[in-house]
């Protein structure tokens, strides 16, 4: 019989400091391949929206799609670290 046990959770103030760091959250939570896939998927919106948005559009809003997905990596990260906590 196999039992597969949770990783222990985190400090949920570190997760969200290293969640700052696009990726970082996720590898210290031991989910690498997921960190990797928000970097990736920052970048091609990041991209995509500097091609679509005006000239005289901010920095941020001119990168608006990986704007997007940092703040969903940051919301991910924590919110799999609280599920380990409960």
């Amino acid at each position: 019989m196999i039992f597969v046990t949770m990783p222990k959770s985190k400090n949920p103030l570190l997760v969200f400091a290293v969640s700052l760091i696009p990726g970082a959250g996720h590898v210290l939570l031991g989910q690498a391949q997921r960190g990797l896939m928000f970097i990736f998927f920052m970048t091609i919106l990041g991209w995509i929206s500097l091609k679509l948005m005006p000239e005289n559009a901010s920095f941020v809003g001119r990168h608006i799609g990986g704007v997007f997905i940092w703040g969903m990596s940051i919301i991910d990260a924590y919110r799999i670290n609280q599920k380990r906590i409960s």
